[in-house]
């Protein structure tokens, strides 16, 4: 129950919250961004506002409302809100708050609602020991997880539960929240003011996460002694540059975004664009992605992709592993961008891969096919009659019309040569050697 004493203590916690919880939304229509997961419409917002929510996982990155969502649900639901930390919580904390949901819902037909924020922290025992609970709807977990829920949540639990995505706030989204919060009294109540550049560095430095950005906001107005409303003090881009002097882009070097990253750059490589390929080696080397991690796939995509349009491709991609193993950062961070570069520009194919990959097909998926009798070993008894075997050095071009492949395959069933680079050169200067032309 609310008594003055309790006000008073709200209201000291209050004065010493960091910005970014003062200013936390208090209503749907508070919430900044993710129309997708709650604007008009959407189940959860009907869920919400008819108070008659069922479990949900709140999935994404860092400050796109995740912790915000939960609190709106808790402003706004007749039902008891509970919350278990997934750091700090045990299995024993567990099955205290299901036992005193399930005395609410017998007792007095209240409901309880869990809060688990970084719920893939759970191991899975804790995780397994919210099972009967959610199924039997003796409480409604809300989870909340920055990693994919599919990956990192039992899947029991998933199958009982509503995911919900969020996505990384928009530079426009995360210039209201600043907007808002410069001239709310639970932040600033107009005592600062940001200049155009700073509002834009700020933004562009959150990358994003709304939280980030509060926080940006909060350590850039402690640089200048406050102003008061009609008179704010201006928030300039240098202040916002000295609170922030780095940019954090997301990169988790064993999650979704690791993956994504390296996929890009694979694809900007096979692409042929340059640009696009060091971008993405860039954003993994600021990640602090292992060299060696970066240097294995050019060394895959060398084969996979260039081939013998430019064998020298492969060599190129084995010095750049090497130099990732002997040198390391930062200076082997120039012989991932030389490879990077040239795997771009190199002429592409694909035809050994591919080739090979057929050829495995047919081993799977047809008879077997005996070595033709000329090709076989010839150190045993009675291979004097296997017939005769051309040697190529023996003929002029170094070639001899010969059968190699097993019998019901015949030339070309497997290669089929790329019209770029050594490749396409090598393929029409054998042929010429072939017909003597």
């Amino acid at each position: 129950m609310e008594n003055l004493f309790s006000e008073i203590e709200d209201a000291a916690r209050a004065s010493v919250a960091p910005l970014a919880v003062r200013m936390r939304p208090r209503t749907l229509d508070e919430l900044v961004g993710q129309e997708e997961a709650v604007g008009p419409g959407s189940w959860l917002r009907s869920a919400i506002e008819r108070d008659d929510l069922s479990s949900v996982i709140l999935f994404g990155p860092a400050g796109t409302g995740k912790t915000s969502i939960a609190h709106i649900i808790a402003e706004n639901t007749r039902s008891t809100f509970v919350e278990v930390s997934a750091i700090g919580g045990t299995v024993a904390d567990l099955r205290r708050e299901i036992e005193a949901a399930d005395k609410r819902l017998s007792l007095q037909n209240l409901r309880t609602i869990l809060f688990v924020d970084e719920i893939h922290r759970f191991n899975r025992s804790q995780q397994d020991a919210l099972l009967h609970a959610v199924e039997d709807r003796i409480l409604v977990l809300v989870g909340a997880t920055t990693e994919n829920p599919f990956f990192e949540v039992n899947s029991a639990l998933i199958s009982r539960s509503r995911v919900v995505e969020l996505h990384r706030l928009s530079d426009d989204d995360v210039m209201l929240m600043l907007d808002a919060a410069l001239q709310d009294e639970r932040g600033f109540g107009g005592r600062y003011a940001l200049d155009p550049d700073a509002r834009k560095a700020i933004a562009l430095l959150a990358g994003g996460d709304g939280r980030g950005a509060l926080t940006t906001l909060e350590l850039a107005a402690a640089l200048v002694e406050a102003g008061e409303p009609g008179k704010p003090a201006t928030i300039t881009e240098e202040l916002v540059r000295k609170a922030n002097p780095h940019r954090t882009l997301p990169y988790d070097k064993n999650k979704d975004m690791h993956y994504d990253v390296i996929s890009a750059f694979i694809k900007s490589m096979r692409g042929s664009d340059p640009d696009a390929a060091l971008y993405w080696l860039a954003r993994m080397i600021e990640g602090g992605e292992d060299p060696k991690f970066i240097a294995r796939r050019i060394f895959i995509l060398a084969s996979e992709d260039i081939g013998n349009a430019d064998p020298q491709a492969l060599l190129v991609a084995h010095a750049t592993f090497k130099s990732c193993e002997v040198i390391g950062y930062p200076e082997c961070a120039i012989n991932l961008a030389q490879a990077a570069v040239y795997m771009a520009l190199a002429p592409k194919s694909n035809a050994s891969y591919m080739g090979l990959n057929h050829a495995r097909r047919d081993i799977r998926e047809q008879p077997m096919r005996d070595v033709p009798d000329h090709l076989r070993d010839r150190h045993r008894p009675g291979s004097e009659g296997y017939g005769p075997y051309r040697y190529p050095h023996d003929y002029p071009q170094g070639w001899v019309d010969q059968r190699y492949l097993p019998e019901g395959l015949d030339r070309g069933c497997f290669y089929h040569p790329g019209e770029r680079g050594w490749e396409a050169w090598r393929t029409d200067a054998t042929s010429r050697d072939r017909t003597g032309s």
